[in-house]
């Protein structure tokens, strides 16, 4: 079992959540085709938003163009490593102008919600196309929106890096050793709860005691 199969609990996921992982390591010389960027920005599209308001933007930074070199100079330390190696990188924004009328929800309320569920499908339909995936907040905002003429009305949120597996060989030690970290996730009982908030939310188990299996319930 490699280091990113997810561990008991999420035998039951449709795919391509089962096996979604976020490698670090990406293949420098891989290119995507234009069509292949619209199919991901099709996917980010049609997530669902309130009110169909879709409050998202996304800067395309493919690798070579003036946009990816503005984003790379931004990076954090931990970062720039492994995010340049990536064939494109999308730059997400939220609208967080004020609503139009008296008394409406700002978009800032749902818009970053929003954002969230379009970059989710992004990710999903990359995996489904044969790509990974690697979402990301480490770079300096204030910056890279100055570079990318951001209003006022809208922010900067995460950077989705996505490409191909490439070889560790190519990358530093630590870039490498990234890939081979046992993915870990919270489990149920600390964040699924029952009408109150501290009170765990439990499956029945197939006995009917009402407590559910605590194996089961571990790392998704």
């Amino acid at each position: 079992m490699s280091a990113h199969t997810p561990s008991p609990g999420a035998e039951g996921l449709a795919e391509p959540m089962r096996s979604r992982w976020s490698p670090s390591v990406y293949d420098d010389a891989h290119r995507l085709a234009p069509d292949e960027i619209e199919t991901l920005l099709r996917a980010a599209q049609w997530a669902p938003s309130r009110g169909n308001t879709q409050p998202w933007t996304f800067f395309v930074c493919e690798r070579g163009a003036p946009a990816h070199a503005a984003l790379v100079t931004t990076l954090s330390r931990g970062n720039s490593g492994w995010v340049p190696r990536a064939s494109v990188v999308f730059v997400t924004a939220a609208e967080i102008g004020a609503g139009d009328e008296p008394g409406e929800p700002t978009p800032g309320d749902y818009a970053r919600y929003d954002v969230g569920q379009a970059a989710a499908h992004l990710t999903l339909q990359a995996h489904a196309m044969g790509l990974h995936a690697h979402q990301f907040a480490g770079f300096d905002h204030a910056t890279l929106a100055a570079a990318f003429g951001v209003p006022d009305t809208h922010r900067l949120l995460t950077g989705i890096a996505v490409g191909v597996p490439g070889d560790p060989a190519d990358v530093d030690a630590r870039t490498a050793a990234r890939d081979h970290r046992t993915r870990e996730r919270r489990p149920l009982s600390e964040w699924a709860y029952a009408g109150r908030f501290g009170e765990p939310w439990r499956a029945a188990d197939p006995a009917g005691t009402g407590v559910s299996d605590p194996v089961a319930d571990s790392e998704a």
